[in-house]
């Protein structure tokens, strides 16, 4: 995958993730990176919880927390409560935390 493609940007505190969320999702998981119709790249994400009430946004900041190896206070919530479509912060090493997602990511994608 060409690196400017990546559903994430870096900053000096960590990185920001675009995400894809499809709550009631059967399992929770990271299903790899999607691109949308308008040309932008998201890692897609899964989740067991219902999105009612926030129950899937704590579900999705906390899958992350653990796939990234981060507390969970490190995993915030930036835009798109209400929506599928989601902007994430994650507090960290930004190099280790790409390499972290890339990772994740390209397992899903083979």
């Amino acid at each position: 995958m060409d690196p400017s493609m990546n559903p994430w940007r870096y900053s000096n505190d960590g990185i920001t993730v675009a995400l894809r969320v499809t709550p009631r999702g059967g399992r929770d998981g990271i299903d790899g990176v999607e691109t949308l119709a308008d040309g932008r790249s998201v890692v897609k994400v899964r989740v067991r919880a219902v999105a009612d009430g926030g129950e899937a946004n704590r579900a999705v900041m906390e899958l992350l927390a653990r796939a990234l190896g981060v507390p969970k206070a490190r995993v915030r919530l930036l835009s798109g409560a209400t929506s599928r479509l989601k902007q994430v912060a994650v507090d960290g090493d930004p190099a280790k935390l790409g390499e972290a997602l890339r990772a994740l990511t390209l397992e899903k994608d083979k």
